[in-house]
């Protein structure tokens, strides 16, 4: 059994494929160095979908690393000029 049994999604759809793809390369550089013993995420695309997937150990840390990435997504967002529609 994986040592991350709690998990969560989030989705973020942006006007074109090139803001998605903008937010996505930023994100990206992020993953391995936030990753610990208790939670672990991943950052996909598909069109001008963003998904970000969250694993962790326990719901803390779960809640933890969902507001981090949260926030990540914000500060991108911004910095690229573009906003998203948010699906849980």
């Amino acid at each position: 059994m994986s040592q991350h049994v709690h998990s969560a999604v989030l989705s973020f759809s942006y006007p074109t494929v090139g803001d998605a793809t903008l937010v996505e390369r930023s994100l990206g550089v992020e993953v391995d160095q936030l990753d610990d013993d208790r939670s672990a995420a991943g950052v996909s695309r598909t069109d001008r979908r963003v998904d970000v997937a969250v694993q962790a150990a326990d719901l803390v840390a779960l809640r933890a690393g969902l507001n981090s990435w949260l926030r990540y997504v914000s500060v991108a967002e911004r910095v690229a000029g573009c906003e998203s529609t948010r699906h849980a």
